[in-house]
This record gives C-alpha cells, sequence and structure tokens, in this order.
C-alpha cells in the first residue's frame, strides 16, 4: 500500500529541517570563531573533538539520512557529546545549543525509551555542568524551561502523525476490503449468469451437432456446429478465467499460453517478482488478444513473446514475423479494451505494424 501521510521516520517537518540546517551552520560557526578556538592542545582539542562529533552527529540524525531508523541514535549520541564538551570548554559560544536538535529529533524520532535516555541524559549533563562551574539556579532554570517544552511538544507531534498514519492505513484497508466484497459480487454474478448460459449452450450446441450428425447432414452444417461448440467452450474457459482473476485465484501462466500456441517462443528477462491479480491478468489477456489476432489476421508461423521485469515496471512484447504477416491496425476492439485495462492500472499499450509483421507492447508500473 502507498504511503498517504508523512511517516513518523521522516523526522521534524520541513520547516524545522530547514531551521535545523541554518541553527547547525551558526553553531558549527560560532565554536570555530569563539574562545578557546579549536587547537591541538588543551581546551582547543576539546573543541576540535566536539566540532568533529558535532558534525558526524549532524550527517547522522539529520535529512536525508534521517529516514533512516538506524542511525538515529549514534547521530544524536554524537550531538549529545559534543553538546556536553562545548558547554564545558567552551561556555561562552553556542555551542551547547546542540541539546536543541537532540530533544527536537529524539522527541520525534525516537520510542520512548531511547528518547528518555537520550534527551534526559544530554539534559541532565548540562544542569550538572552548570552546577559544577556556574552554581546559577536561574541558568538552569531558564535552560530547563527553555528546553522541556520542546520535547514534549515533538512527543505530541509524533504521536498526532502516528495517529493519522494508522487512520489512513484504516481507511485504505476499509476501502480494499470493499473492494474485494465488490469483486466476490461480480465473480458470484459472472458464474451464475455468463458460465451457467455458456454452459448450457455448449451443452445444446454439442447436442445440435450429435443429432445432425447422426441424421447425415450437410458436413458443413455439422462443422459450422462444431466450430460454435467449440467458440462456446472457449468462451465458457475465459469466463471461469476472469471469475478467477476477480476471485484473486491463481490465473494461467503466459508461459503456458505461449506452449500452446504453434510456433510462438517466450523470452524472460529481469529478475521476475508475483505481480498484483489486476496485472496478472492484464498481461495473460493481452498475450491472448495478441496471440488470437496473429491466429486471425496473420499467416506468419513465427510469434515472439518477451516478457522484461525492471525495477519500474514489467513489459510484454508480442511480435509476429515473417513475409505473409498480416498489417492489422492496433483499433481493434479486443486491443481497444486491453489499453484501457492498461491506463486503469497505470500502464499503456502500443500496437502497430512493424518491418515484418505487427508488434503488441504493454508496459506496466511496478
Amino acid at each position: 500500500m502507498s504511503r498517504t501521510v508523512k511517516s513518523v521516520r521522516d523526522g521534524p517537518p520541513k520547516v524545522l529541517q530547514v531551521i535545523g540546517f541554518a541553527a547547525a551552520a551558526v553553531i558549527l560557526a560560532s565554536a570555530v570563531f569563539t574562545d578557546p578556538r579549536p587547537g591541538v592542545s588543551g581546551d582547543g582539542l576539546l573543541v576540535a573533538l566536539a566540532i568533529a562529533l558535532m558534525l558526524g552527529g549532524f550527517v547522522l540524525a539529520m535529512p536525508p539520512v534521517l529516514r533512516r531508523p538506524s542511525t538515529h541514535t549514534p547521530g544524536l549520541v554524537l550531538i549529545a557529546l559534543a553538546t556536553l564538551i562545548f558547554a564545558a570548554a567552551q561556555p561562552e559560544g553556542a555551542g551547547f545549543a546542540g541539546v536543541y536538535f537532540v530533544v527536537v529529533i529524539g522527541g520525534m524520532a525516537l520510542g520512548p525509551r531511547a528518547a528518555a535516555v537520550i534527551c534526559g541524559g544530554t539534559v541532565a549533563g548540562l544542569v550538572l555542568i552548570q552546577l559544577l562551574e556556574h552554581e546559577n539556579p536561574a541558568v538552569i532554570a531558564g535552560l530547563l524551561f527553555s528546553i522541556l517544552p520542546w520535547f514534549f511538544v515533538m512527543r505530541l507531534v509524533r504521536r498526532l502523525v502516528a495517529r493519522t498514519q494508522e487512520l489512513a492505513e484504516t481507511r485504505a484497508a476499509h476501502a480494499e476490503s470493499a473492494a474485494l466484497a465488490e469483486r466476490g459480487r461480480v465473480a458470484r454474478e459472472l458464474h451464475d449468469v455468463l458460465a451457467h448460459s455458456l454452459s448450457a449452450l455448449a451443452l445444446q450446441l454439442e447436442g445440435a451437432r450429435l443429432l445432425a450428425q447422426s441424421r447425415d447432414t450437410d458436413p458443413e452444417v455439422v462443422e459450422s456446429l462444431q466450430r460454435a461448440h467449440h467458440l462456446a467452450t472457449n468462451g465458457l474457459s475465459e469466463a471461469r478465467q476472469a471469475i478467477s482473476a476477480l476471485r484473486g485465484d491463481d490465473l494461467p501462466a503466459i508461459e503456458d499460453l505461449a506452449a500452446s500456441f504453434p510456433g510462438a517462443t517466450l523470452t524472460v528477462t529481469g529478475t521476475p517478482h508475483e505481480p498484483s491479480s489486476e496485472a496478472k491478468l492484464a498481461l495473460y489477456r493481452t498475450a491472448q488478444e495478441a496471440l488470437t489476432n496473429v491466429r486471425r489476421h496473420s499467416a506468419s508461423e513465427r510469434v515472439h513473446l518477451k516478457l522484461d521485469y525492471a525495477p519500474d515496471g514489467t513489459t510484454l512484447t508480442v511480435s509476429d514475423h515473417g513475409d505473409s504477416a498480416a498489417t492489422m491496425n492496433g483499433n481493434g476492439y479486443g486491443l481497444t479494451g486491453m489499453r484501457e485495462r492498461a491506463e486503469l492500472l497505470g500502464g499503456r499499450l502500443n500496437a502497430g505494424p512493424t518491418d515484418d509483421g505487427f508488434r503488441v507492447e504493454l508496459w506496466l508500473p511496478a
């Protein structure tokens, strides 16, 4: 099922992402130009280490990598460590603001336990540094009142997004259930009306053929009755296949269809995958219609079917070859129905003459 809402894993909204990138640039720039500046010894070495840790954390935790849940935790841990180092080694800089990234991204992307440990640990570390170095309750209170609301707001946003996604999935499940019920109803109607009528027609035609044959009727009449009986039985078989497709049952394979057609060969390329029942029916019906047209309109003895499985979709090509291959147009009722079926599935069907025959090409999206 395609996603209809923004997933919780996609992280903060777009506006917060833009603000986050801008803030990250300001923090890193501040760390470079604020005393003590990055160096190779003393506090400068700690500042350089914090810059490296925070930069790595941003790469892992910020979009587009944010869509990979496995990088959330290590990225936020790196940002948290860098934030605490900045707070201790460069108290006049803006590095401590990394805590906002931790609580915003962690509150949105992490589960309850991981969010509590990482976000809570970062805030507790900042409070401890303030107590040890400054002992200023006002600063600590301001820090807590400016950080904690962000965490709870992002947890609320996470829950709202998750609830919206659940509702969308529930609606989609209800719609799919209703579609399946309707397909079942149509399948029952086809079975009770069309299949029964064709079955009775086939029996009547076979009885008429036997009766005509027993009374020495004109052989052409007997042959006509036999062809009519054959058409009725074929129609009954196709009706049953359509009913099976509506019910989600397995359809005959295109390989079997090609094997039953004289002079037909089949080539399969790519990595085969199981299409939906509608796509499978469209592929089968298109191959069937194309082969029927070859039998009716072409004297060609060579027909080639090709199934190409690609990441973006599946392509079926049916080509007949030979000097005696007839030139047909692609506007027959059968091909028109196949074209409409393809368009309903988001695909396309092209049919037209080639240098030595006729080709039908169907593409359906993956």
